[in-house]
């Protein structure tokens, strides 16, 4: 039977703002699209961004790229430079600290930034890295609300400022251990959210990122396997206040920062704004159609074609069927990037019936076509695996 849902089933079953329609991106191995092409922003969506070519010394993006965005987790990136500037002339970070340094820059745990802000004057780490890193946006949280980090001011040309220190001016072992570790990013983060939005998913490796989300709309992680404990709701880090001065503190934020590229050819820094209300599966596909426009030198973009999806908690299996255990499941309403299609053990979601895979590389791993956008059961554009 198609699974094609009328129009009635779709307003209960879609979720907010999910994409409707298909579109193949630019093959394996293509470049990034022409400078001369503008960001596509979505509608709704308030974004800073900025892209510089390191190996042109140019930028290739600049929209709104001084405006000030709470930053969320991206300003971990300045608590791991914080602890590492006087470490001496070998940088040794004893393994006690790795076992938080690390979590926090691959996995962006909060428990760690809790502790570290915490312990080595709040407020004042972001003061210090403004001057050492002459900053020109970043700026501490407000008056009141000094003890949540996540409200740490930040821009997307400061973002770019600090990763070029990073990579051009930083000593080798303070470059290497940041660097490396965003290269290790993991896919579902401490709080079981999926992090490899954005940069992560527009562009194929090597690239290392840092990412940020808070919002009180963001429903519960779900990343990897299902479990019974309970994960935490956001990654907030403190309530949300009114908006101050020029900082918007109340609309869901979702941020993807980092390097794309052999020899970290490009820095992106992506800062994100979405209505009240919006999901995190809707806020995740509109960062990724925004990266995805982007006029970024050295990126290669990853073949396939993106779809939407449909309903809560949708599980990606290892093989096109339900007999493994689930590997991850998606947030809800995401686009996904298909790479390929399959017949496999056929889904029913009554009154529809599917018996088409697709396998999703990004992934590596498969969901039925039946939680799929598309007019029939199997995706008219999709290739056969």
């Amino acid at each position: 039977m198609r699974r094609h849902l009328l129009a009635a089933s779709a307003a209960l079953l879609l979720t907010a703002g999910a994409a409707t329609s298909a579109t193949a991106d630019s093959p394996a191995g293509q470049s990034a699209r022409p400078a001369a092409a503008s960001v596509e922003v979505p509608a709704g969506v308030s974004a800073g961004v900025a892209v510089f070519d390191r190996q042109t010394g140019t930028f290739t993006e600049q929209l709104n790229s001084g405006t000030r965005f709470r930053s969320a987790s991206v300003v971990k990136v300045l608590l791991a430079l914080d602890y590492l500037w006087n470490r001496g002339p070998d940088y040794t970070v004893p393994p006690a600290d790795r076992a938080w340094l690390e979590p926090m820059l691959r996995s962006s745990d909060d428990d760690a930034a809790d502790a570290y802000w915490s312990d080595h004057g709040g407020t004042a780490i972001i003061t210090r890295m403004v001057s050492r890193l002459a900053l020109k946006d970043t700026a501490v949280p407000p008056t009141g609300y000094e003890g949540f980090w996540g409200y740490t001011a930040l821009s997307a040309r400061d973002t770019v400022t600090i990763y070029r220190y990073l990579l051009d001016s930083a000593p080798a072992p303070v470059r290497d251990l940041v660097m490396g570790n965003l290269r290790q990013s993991t896919r579902c983060a401490s709080d079981r959210f999926d992090q490899h939005f954005g940069v992560a998913g527009a562009f194929e490796k090597p690239w290392a990122v840092k990412q940020g989300w808070a919002g009180s709309s963001y429903e519960k992680g779900t990343c990897g396997p299902p479990r019974t404990a309970t994960a935490t709701t956001t990654d907030t880090t403190g309530p949300a206040p009114a908006a101050v001065a020029d900082v918007d503190l109340t609309r869901p934020a979702l941020h993807s920062t980092g390097t794309v590229g052999a020899g970290d050819r490009s820095i992106v820094a992506v800062f994100t704004l979405h209505p009240v209300g919006t999901s995190y599966g809707k806020a995740y596909t509109d960062i990724g159609r925004l990266t995805r426009s982007l006029n970024v030198p050295g990126a290669t973009r990853p073949a396939g074609w993106w779809y939407g999806t449909w309903s809560d908690h949708v599980n990606v299996r290892p093989d096109p069927g339900t007999g493994n255990a689930p590997i991850s499941q998606l947030p809800a309403g995401v686009e996904v990037l298909v790479g390929c299609q399959a017949r496999g053990e056929e889904v029913s979601v009554p009154p529809y019936t599917n018996e088409w895979w697709a396998y999703l590389p990004q992934y590596k791993g498969w969901i039925s076509n039946i939680y799929i956008n598309s007019p029939d059961n199997k995706m008219p554009d999709v290739k056969d695996c």
